[in-house]
């Protein structure tokens, strides 16, 4: 979209912790707006925008779901889950909903959760490259001596939960 004579500078992404401060940098280009961006309908910054429509597309969820960035910080939020949460996976899960939400997570909620992450976790335990595999995502590394099965489990059940309407949406 941009044309190689423009002379537009390159992004350059940043390494270490400074790649995960607590903001959110864009690289603005007129002619190739984010695509992060444009997935959430953000308006354009050519005309002013006195309110937003709500929107809810599958654009919105896949990003949510497969991009980098968001798979990191699910796995973030597992690392947490399991060091912060407690023994059991129903104590963890609540732990999740009581910090992503702000709300205690009703019986049918738990048991939702559950049941993903014991699936998850028979599927891992079954293929531990796979589970290698997803918790290596990004830039960002593991725990020194995590169970890399659990983890990336737990990393997908997190992902589950920050995918939510509730959590993505604020009305």
């Amino acid at each position: 979209v941009v044309s190689v004579s423009s002379k537009n500078q390159d992004y350059v992404q940043d390494h270490g912790e400074a790649l995960y401060r607590r903001s959110l940098y864009t690289f603005f280009k007129r002619t190739a707006p984010a695509p992060f961006l444009s997935a959430f309908d953000a308006p354009n910054r050519e005309l002013s925008c006195s309110r937003r429509e709500r929107s809810n597309t599958p654009l919105q969820a896949l990003q949510l779901l497969n991009d980098t960035q968001h798979f990191e910080a699910a796995r973030a939020l597992a690392t947490r889950m399991l060091s912060e949460g407690g023994a059991r996976p129903d104590q963890r899960i609540a732990w999740a909903y009581r910090t992503v939400l702000a709300r205690h997570p009703d019986p049918r909620e738990v048991a939702v959760v559950r049941g993903a992450l014991e699936r998850h976790l028979a599927r891992y335990r079954a293929d531990v490259g796979a589970a290698k595999h997803a918790v290596s995502t990004g830039e960002s590394k593991p725990p020194a001596g995590c169970d890399p099965a659990e983890l990336a489990a737990y990393t997908l059940a997190a992902n589950l939960l920050l995918n939510l309407d509730e959590t993505v949406t604020h009305n």
